[in-house]
Parts: C-alpha cells; structure tokens; sequence
C-alpha cells in the first residue's frame, strides 16, 4: 500500500469512529488475525455474546480460536457462531483463530471419532507421493474456505488445520500427514487464503520443522504454525524445533491447557496462548485535517492571548483540527487562538457538558481524544483507538509525557492502571467501558 493510500485509510477510520452506529454487515470485515502480538484462548464451543463481551472487557486475552469446520472436531454443533457473531467480534476488536479438525493422522490411537471422520490414508501410492491423502487435504482446504466465506471470514485470513498428535516414526504415517498439510496449504494459497497449522510440539509441530530443515522443497510448508506446548511460558518458543523457523511472525503456542477461567463473572473452560503473527501490533499511519499533528506529549490549558502570551501555534492548530473533525469548526487551520476557535471551544463544551469558557482546559482536551466508540483496548490492541487512549492519558497527566505510537504494550497498561486508580477505578490495565466513560469526563 502507498502511503498515500495508507494516509486515505487512516482518515476513513478516523472518521468511522466519529460517525453514528452502523450495523456491521455495513463495513466489510478485516482478514484476522493479522499483524498481532499479544494473548488469546480457544475453546471447543463458541461463546455466547455475553461471555465475549465481558472477556473483552476484563481478560487479557483479544484472539479466539473457533472451530469453523472439520468431521473430527468435538463440537460439531456450533449454536453461536453465524455471520454475526463473526461480525461483531471483529468490529469490537478480536482476533479470530479459524480452526478445522479434519482427517487425523491414520496411526492415532484416538482418530476416527465418529463413524463418518475418515483419517488420513496413509498408503504411499505408485510412486510414494500419498496422492489420496493429498486429494483429502485439497477437500478438507476447500471446505474450510467455504465454511469460512459463509460465515464471512475473508480471504487473507489464515486459517488453521488441528492435526492431533500422534508416532511421527511410524513413517507412512508421517509422510502421509506431510503430504495432507502440504495440499491443504497448497489449496489454500490458491483460494487466497493463509495456510496455518496447529499441533503437538513433539509430532506434528516437529516434523514440519525437520523436513523445513532436512528436505527442503519436499513438501509445502504452512505460512504460520501454532505450536502445542503446555510450559506455562507465555511465549512461542519450544525446545522441540529450531529458534529459526516461522520467524519473525509466524508463530502462536499454546503454553496451557484445559483450565477453568472466569473473567466479569462468566467462567470458560479454555486453553490459552500467546501469539506473535505478522508485524506484531501495528498501527497504520494516520493523518489528520491535511497533515495536522495531533500526537503531543503534553497538551496545556488554551487561553486567549493577553498581553505578551499567546498560546502554542501546533497546539492551536492541533485544536481547531479536533473541533473540526468533531463537527463544531469549520474555519481555516490558522493556529491563531481567536473568536471562531474560542466560539467552537464554547460550543463543544456546552454539548458535552462541561463549564462553559473562554479556555480550552486539560479536562476538555482528554473529553475530546475520547470521544467516540468505547471498544476496549488491552496488550495487543493497535491503531485509532489505541491513539485516541495515549492522547487522552498525555493530556490527564502532564508528567506522563508518553510517544504516542498507536501501539498498546504493557507501558501503555501501566499508565492505564496509574490512571484507574486515580479516578477510582479497579486497577487492570484494560480501557474498558468504565474507564472510557471517566476519559469522556476528562477526568484527570
């Protein structure tokens, strides 16, 4: 992308934060989970709105694997996952981990689950190239893709194949395996989609990594692995493959499993994860009103000039800017603190509540950066949203003097927390929806 054009989506989404509530069905949905560095669960059946919703807003976790498709999977009655539960999820900010548990390996003790979930064949063929456990990988991508675009998970999107563990020295069996994953990712790429697998560190996640490194060219590799390793280390290393492979950005562990966790009251029995896909948590470009800076470390009290004080021409300008996007200034960007800036100021502050008065004060700079959608932001949250909370948290604390990069790490957290406790707020380091409804009361 241009950076024109990257410039042109930045001023889109600005201005979508700002518009009034649209159904999701009207804003095409992001390929997921793209670049993301940061903590997410899974879990067999697909949680209820509500659950999802006070997750968001008290666990750490922004990503989610669901089972989408796949003969083999335990939960093949998904109740809650349609188009709109997709929807939803993405617009208020998770990651979604598509998953497919198909075909398994034809040497697992615990494969075929039902009586109609083949497993792999593992017979090698004329010429010792599997050609049926190729044709089920192509069938198994194919399906998953249309199961994915019902549910309107986009192309770009990686979409993950569940090979369950099994005796990777049993050799038709592995061999067999390989040339499944290799025609699902193979089938994938055509259907436009990226191709991730998810397994055990010790055999499926293993013998990727050894014909990577051994045979390469051999088979087709996924673009991105998810590596079951239950350590209790929140990270996607493993002493079962090498440092080098899938890096940087193509990796997800699975460092815990199957425990009980409750977050705002509601209790999932879940796996967790630590993610590290892409770019890790990026946040594009953004331009504002034409190329207006809106990112300070501090932002002081505006008062008309008087005698030999005028206040900062960027921060005028920054201010005229912000009044424009939000509806109350149409005059020019002259950085001069005069009537029409001073009638905006006054307009802005008597709509949203505030004393009104000639002075644009730190309250009222912290109110303006958080109007708008109060989607939660955590560790790993990246881009509009994450800015509009670091230009907010500047302007509450003046000793903060924070870059403001768009990118939520645990600095960003940390000043989170010193701000909740300050207005009196349980202290998590989440930008929940109490915490947004404080910022939009400029309180500092």
């Amino acid at each position: 992308m241009s950076a024109r054009s990257a410039a042109a989506v930045a001023v889109l989404a600005v201005a979508m934060v700002l518009a009034p509530f649209r159904p999701a069905a009207a804003e095409p949905n992001p390929a997921t989970p793209g670049d993301f560095r940061g903590y997410g669960f899974d879990q067999c059946l697909a949680p209820t709105q509500r659950a999802m919703d006070a997750w968001l807003n008290h666990s750490p976790f922004l990503a989610v694997g669901i089972y989408i498709s796949g003969n083999s999977r335990a939960c093949r009655s998904q109740p809650n996952l349609t188009p709109r539960w997709i929807g939803t999820q993405l617009r208020k900010g998770w990651r979604l981990l598509p998953i497919t548990l198909g075909p398994q390996a034809s040497c697992s003790d615990r494969f075929p689950r039902y009586h109609d979930d083949p497993v792999i064949v593992g017979r090698p063929g004329r010429h010792d190239n599997y050609p049926a456990a190729r044709r089920q990988g192509r069938a198994e991508a194919e399906k998953a893709v249309a199961a994915a675009g019902a549910l309107g998970i986009v192309p770009r999107s990686t979409l993950w194949y569940d090979l369950e563990a099994f005796d990777h020295t049993n050799r038709h069996c592995r061999e067999s395996a390989l040339a499944f994953l290799s025609a699902w990712t193979n089938k994938l790429h055509d259907l436009r989609y990226v191709s991730g697998v998810y397994s055990s560190a010790g055999s499926g996640i293993k013998i990727l990594d050894d014909v990577r490194v051994q045979r390469p060219g051999a088979y087709t590799l996924p673009d991105r692995i998810w590596i079951a390793r239950w350590d209790g280390v929140a990270n996607t290393s493993t002493s079962y493959i090498r440092d080098d492979g899938w890096r940087p950005g193509g990796r997800v562990k699975q460092y815990l499993g199957g425990h009980d966790e409750t977050w705002g009251g509601v209790t999932i029995n879940i796996d967790r994860n630590y993610l590290d896909l892409g770019r890790g948590s990026f946040a594009p470009p953004e331009e504002h009103c034409g190329g207006v800076n809106l990112d300070f470390r501090r932002f002081p009290a505006l008062r008309e000039p008087s005698g030999g004080h005028a206040p900062p021409a960027n921060k005028v300008r920054a201010l005229q800017c912000l009044l424009q996007e939000r509806g109350h200034y149409d005059g020019k960007l002259t950085g001069t603190y005069g009537p029409a800036t001073i009638a905006a100021v006054q307009e802005w502050q008597e709509r949203r509540g505030f004393p009104v008065s000639t002075t644009w004060s730190p309250a009222n700079w912290v109110a303006a950066f958080a109007q708008g959608r109060d989607y939660a932001q955590k560790i790993g949250s990246a881009g509009l949203h994450v800015r509009r909370v670091q230009r907010a948290l500047n302007a509450a604390d003046p000793t903060l003097q924070r870059v403001v990069n768009g990118i939520f790490r645990r600095t960003t957290a940390q000043d989170v927390r010193a701000y909740q406790r300050r207005v009196g707020l349980r202290a998590t380091g989440i930008v929940n929806e109490r915490t947004w409804e404080k910022l939009r009361g400029g309180r500092g």
